[in-house]
């Protein structure tokens, strides 16, 4: 006979549920578990639904939450072979998680369908709750349904059990619950209860809520009681939705509605996000809060809840009425993207979605300042551009420019940050930094905006200020945000833009995603990152991808599937082949500013500190300048092209070229095929026959590409290239391949690398910019006394006459 457990409970005279939960038909000689003792490897367990049991009474006991973890299933029929059951504090994908070792994992054994503990780490790395106070969980007077047997059958990666009408219970951890006749039953689950509610035969482990009869507990006074956690799950995206609007009432907090994610194959709505009307930072009223509930569409078409946080970091009020009504007139399954923009507001007694106004994160006192600002700079620099955006008569986001960042821009906009620093931290300022690299490797400012909230129609906003700003030069890169909203509007604004993701937050989200994997699998981890990094060709990089995705069953995770869709935005293989000015892809660029706007930095501070900083940056390059122009780096070959390389390029520059050019010397290149004037070489190095690159070279007119893409990433020669150069006795490098954004003369004079690209608009812009930089510091030079005054003047002068004789 099968292991059934049945659950009995019968109400006392206080009105509270007495369980007894009675085992029959088992063996006598077996070998239970001990109900006060410790996680030992070797304890058995009839089904893995006993050893959660166990593991969160014994949590209970010691001072910890657990929670669900990984399972895996067998190859040959799919079911579940393994279980691990976590602490709460496990991973890091919330602030308040530590990353906690502490885990139990149990085993099915084959022969007798039992249940053994296969590994557990005892140690924990934070402070413990009080003992027996960690998981008191609520005991609910309900009436339970007639004669309905129910069955649990395993569902999805994430632990889920849902329930179905037919079949006898297997051996994989099946629990068969029959005829329970009008008796209350109070039934444990892995995060707090489950129960058998009246004339409901879906509600259970499964988690699936049935919302007519939750509409008919509002109008009769009675609410649904219980957390969201992982693995509920509901009919619709509507039900997830009312189910947390009645939790945020019951707990004290409002609720908006968050982002949304859609199929890039259909564009159909697959992920929402519910959060507190606390979340964010775009309103004075906003404190920043992570509490939130996101669904995920299941193959089935129901939606699952696969992340929550429910703890808040505000007061939270008084709880409400839950029999308010809560209108979902606007909420559509398949809906516009209007949903993001939506918030729960107060209506005739009830509550009601409506679209969210456009508010500004920076203080209405701000403006004035920032205005007197830019108006006493725009008389001192003559190039200094600001604009500011205007909704329904209110000053929104602002961005400015002086001279010298759009004159940098019309030399180093070819590859540009979108640095949104102060996103990932708590400032008070949301300042956000165009930055490119200048010819020293160094970060320039190309431009500054004040972010008046984080949609698509403030970036949008911004990006196109920008570009008037900067003559209508659209940039070759740009590193920024990975966000939709960040997304949609480089899209538009710079369409032929490759649109690189932000490291810190591709690791982030991916910490998030498959954290936990990477950390316990180092298997796992070395094949994601080989896959990541190494692959040299997207035929590679797909044979992989999908080798790592089948291995450890990972086609149903949602974040690996979009980061797919979106490779060729941050897998490096893809990211190498469009120009960023060597701009790292590992995200170690530094911040323009630094620490000198600091998280608490007021408005009043703000300018002083903001000038200091660019001060100091704008030193520091002239410093350079000098440097280039007045100290001599050291040859190490008598090769004519590292003489050449020290004449063109500025010291830092030099110093990479001159790597490069040290290190082909040990390199081999072996000629592999010829067709016409193109040859083909296989450039490996001396005695590692793993670092293989190929090299292609047209002796017709001294063209060359490298397999490994340095020169188009970086705008530098490889050691291979150079390494054929070698061999083909070319003694002075084409001019193409030394670019003049690299070179010392990179911020004067007239461009020398016109046939790289270009039209004459972009030409007009540098030479006004590069003619106007030039003047300013005539200026300045000719106003120091009278004498010198009346020599500047007649200079221009004549110059103005010499220019005028020319055709």
């Amino acid at each position: 006979m099968s292991n059934t457990m049945t659950v009995k409970a019968k109400p006392t005279t206080t009105e509270q549920l007495a369980i007894s939960t009675i085992v029959k038909n088992h063996d006598q000689n077996h070998n239970h578990h001990d109900e006060e003792g410790e996680p030992n490897v070797g304890l058995e367990f009839d089904t893995a639904e006993d050893a959660q049991e166990w593991y969160s009474n014994y949590a209970t006991k010691k001072g910890f939450r657990i929670r669900i973890g990984q399972l895996y299933r067998s190859r040959i029929d799919g079911s579940v072979m393994s279980r691990r059951y976590v602490c709460s504090k496990e991973g890091f994908q919330t602030s308040s998680r530590t990353g906690c070792p502490a885990f139990i994992r149990v085993q099915r054994v084959d022969d007798s369908g039992k249940w053994v503990l296969a590994n557990v780490n005892k140690e924990h790395n934070h402070a413990m709750e009080n003992a027996d106070e960690t998981c008191v969980p609520k005991i609910v007077q309900r009436k339970v349904v007639v004669d309905r047997t129910v069955k649990l059958k395993s569902k999805s990666s994430s632990g889920l059990r849902s329930f179905d009408d037919d079949g006898p219970s297997s051996r994989s951890g099946v629990v068969d619950f029959k005829r329970v006749v009008n008796q209350t039953t109070k039934l444990k689950s892995s995060t707090g209860l489950r129960s058998l509610d009246e004339d409901d035969g879906l509600s259970g482990r499964c988690g699936v809520i049935d919302f007519k009869r939750v509409r008919r507990e509002r109008v009769n006074g009675e609410s649904r009681g219980g957390e969201p956690y992982k693995g509920l799950e509901f009919v619709t995206a509507g039900e997830a939705y009312e189910f947390y609007h009645s939790y945020a009432v019951n707990t004290g907090f409002r609720v908006r509605i968050g982002q949304l994610f859609r199929s890039k194959n259909d564009g159909s709505i697959t992920s929402r996000r519910f959060v507190c009307s606390k979340e964010g930072h775009q309103h004075p009223s906003r404190v920043g809060c992570g509490a939130f509930m996101r669904i995920q569409r299941q193959a089935t078409g129901r939606w699952l809840v696969d992340r929550c946080h429910n703890e808040h970091n505000h007061e939270l009020g008084p709880p409400g009425d839950v029999s308010e009504r809560v209108s979902l007139k606007g909420f559509k399954e398949e809906g516009s993207c209007e949903l993001e923009n939506m918030d729960l507001v107060e209506s005739n007694g009830g509550l009601s979605l409506v679209t969210r106004s456009r508010e500004s994160r920076i203080g209405s006192d701000w403006y004035n300042e920032l205005f007197d600002y830019f108006q006493s700079r725009q008389a001192e620099d003559m190039g200094f551009f600001y604009a500011a955006e205007v909704h329904k008569g209110r000053a929104m986001s602002v961005l400015w420019a002086d001279s010298r960042s759009r004159f940098a821009c019309t030399q180093f906009g070819d590859a540009v940050v979108f640095d949104t620093t102060y996103r990932r931290g708590s400032c008070l300022v949301p300042l956000a930094l165009f930055v490119g690299v200048n010819h020293h490797r160094q970060p320039v400012l190309l431009g500054c905006a004040l972010i008046a909230e984080e949609s698509e129609e403030s970036f949008t906003w911004v990006f196109q200020a920008w570009l008037r700003a900067m003559s209508g030069r659209c940039p070759i890169s740009i590193v920024a945000d990975q966000d939709r909203a960040i997304q949609h509007s480089v899209a538009q604004v710079f369409p032929g833009t490759h649109h690189r993701f932000s490291p810190w937050q591709v690791v982030a989200k991916e910490q998030e995603a498959i954290g936990a994997l990477r950390s316990m699998n180092p298997e796992f981890k070395y094949e994601y990152e080989t896959c990541i990094s190494q692959s040299q060709t997207p035929n590679e990089f797909e044979a992989a991808w999908n080798v790592l995705i089948n291995k450890y069953n990972l086609r149903e995770n949602t974040w690996l599937k979009e980061m797919y869709n979106m490779r060729k935005s941050w897998v490096p293989l893809y990211i190498r082949g469009t120009f960023f000015a060597g701009i790292p892809i590992d995200g170690s660029f530094k911040s323009y500013l630094g620490n000198i706007l600091t998280s608490q930095a007021p408005l009043c501070e703000f300018i002083i500190r903001y000038e200091k900083s660019l001060e100091q940056r704008r030193e520091e390059e002239r410093k350079e300048d000098f440097n280039s122009f007045n100290l001599q780096p050291v040859l190490h070959t008598k090769d004519p092209i590292e003489d050449q390389g020290r004449r063109l390029y500025t010291i830092t520059m030099f110093k990479v070229f001159q790597k490069e050019l040290l290190e082909c010397y040990s390199y081999v290149a072996i000629k592999i095929n010829v067709e016409g004037a193109i040859s083909r070489y296989l450039v490996q190095k001396c005695g590692n026959g793993d670092e293989r690159n190929t090299v292609a070279f047209n002796a017709s007119n001294l063209n060359i590409s490298c397999s490994c893409k340095m020169f188009e990433f970086e705008g530098v020669l490889c050691r291979h290239a150079l390494k054929v150069f070698q061999i083909m006795n070319i003694r002075e490098l084409p001019s193409r391949y030394i670019l003049h954004r690299w070179t010392k003369d990179a911020k004067y004079g007239i461009l020398r690398d016109v046939d790289s690209g270009g039209t004459s608009q972009d030409y007009k812009a540098l030479m006004l910019w590069s003619l106007r930089e030039e003047a300013k510091n005539y200026i300045e030079a000719g106003t120091t006394s009278l004498e010198r005054y009346k020599l500047a003047f007649e200079i221009m002068q004549e110059g103005r006459r010499n220019l005028c004789w020319q055709n």
